[in-house]
């Protein structure tokens, strides 16, 4: 009998409507034969009201105390869910993210998964029951509730399909599937039937929306095959699989965007070794993560160094490099968060030369300056202004042949 693990986000049990919707989805894909697991997430944006809560509330938000808030949103997802599996005559049982053995680290907000024991979920199947699990959540080693960051109920998803050797999981959205681009952006992005992990993740680390990247790394490890749908529509959606080395890839499947970074350049730093070094690991230490790397030719024994941080965590970056200023000698520390990124994914950049000159002659074209440049062997990413990104963005879906006909 195939094992289908199911998780629907937060718009898929927005409400009384789509929790019923969920459970005759769920009620027809047991009637197809199958043993299903459904990982739930909070009621629509039910997890930032308990956010908004907590700041009326207290200016401060001890990391234990907010983990144990923001886990209520899935435990009421998942009763609410059970309760319509049964009103279509569906056995259910629901579980918190520690009933289902899913152990954590201690870092709070953030925590990683650190082993699965799914036991009761495998005696809920062997009962013929349907399990309904809460996302996004675990317990420690310490036994304290913990939740796994941002798509966290993603990672709950392809954690416990691994654990349970799941023929497939299933992610359940309000999208189709996965885009050559933003639709958003891109009227004319058209979705793609199959993605591999590779494509996935560099979709995922450099804009995609649809699913986050410690999932899809977490489901290439495990070799856990996705399937993100519609559970509005139901149709088939994407399919991120490994590669497949018999068939010939696209060039180009994909462009992505971001403008939730921002760019701190560090100047006139003497050019010898360690200062880099000295500079990244003070980054590291204030948890700091930083993304794409520019280091300048030097000049007079001075250079540049230019990087990129979540806006989120620009003012301390900026902090921490002004304190290190006069360790390592630099001249001056500015910050900018008026820029963007845009991406080019597909595997098979790999074979294919001229992939950065079009890209390069393109955004040239339509008047588009780069300021950072960063490359792997399926994606190129270029820093450029915030208000070009759009353009950049339609004008690259159509140089590499992206557009629906």
């Amino acid at each position: 009998m195939t094992l289908v693990v199911q998780k629907y986000g937060g718009t898929s049990v927005g409400d009384a409507e789509r929790i019923r919707a969920v459970a005759d989805h769920v009620a027809r894909t047991r009637e197809a034969g199958n043993d299903v697991v459904v990982v739930v997430s909070a009621m629509g944006k039910f997890t930032d009201d308990l956010i908004r809560l907590a700041d009326d509330v207290s200016p401060t938000r001890p990391p234990r105390e907010l983990d144990m808030l923001l886990t209520a949103g899935e435990r009421i997802s998942m009763a609410l869910v059970s309760m319509a599996l049964g009103a279509r005559g569906v056995e259910s049982a629901s579980f918190t993210g520690s009933q289902a053995g899913i152990i954590t680290d201690t870092d709070h907000t953030r925590a990683k998964i650190l082993e699965m024991r799914p036991d009761r979920i495998r005696e809920a199947l062997d009962s013929g029951l349907v399990p309904v699990v809460a996302g996004f959540q675990g317990v420690s080693t310490e036994k304290d509730i913990t939740t796994l960051g941002r798509g966290g109920s993603d990672v709950t998803a392809v954690a416990l399909a691994a654990a349970l050797k799941a023929d497939v999981c299933e992610i359940y959205t309000d999208v189709t599937g996965v885009f050559s681009a933003d639709p958003r952006v891109v009227a004319k992005a058209r979705r793609l039937a199959k993605v591999s992990f590779d494509e996935m993740m560099e979709m995922a680390a450099t804009g995609g929306r649809v699913l986050m990247l410690r999932s899809v790394e977490f489901a290439r490890r495990h070799g856990v095959p996705l399937h993100v749908r519609s559970s509005f529509t139901w149709e088939p959606g994407t399919w991120i699989v490994e590669e497949d080395p018999t068939m010939e890839e696209a060039v180009v499947s994909a462009i992505t965007d971001d403008k939730s970074e921002a760019k701190v350049t560090v100047g006139g730093v003497p050019d010898k070794p360690g200062i880099a070094a000295k500079l990244f690991r003070e980054l590291a230490n204030a948890g700091i993560n930083v993304d794409m790397i520019v280091q300048n030719t030097g000049a007079n024994g001075l250079t540049d160094i230019s990087f990129t941080v979540a806006k989120t965590d620009l003012a301390a970056a900026g902090e921490c490099c002004n304190e290190v200023k006069r360790e390592i000698g630099a001249a001056e520390v500015t910050t900018d968060d008026s820029i963007g990124r845009v991406s080019i994914v597909g595997a098979g950049m790999k074979s294919n030369p001229g992939v950065t000159a079009l890209m390069f002659e393109t955004l040239s074209e339509h008047g588009i300056n780069i300021e950072m440049i960063s490359t792997s062997s399926i994606r190129i990413s270029c820093v450029i202004r915030a208000d070009k990104v759009g353009d950049a963005v339609r004008c690259l879906h159509t140089a590499f042949g992206l557009d629906a006909a």
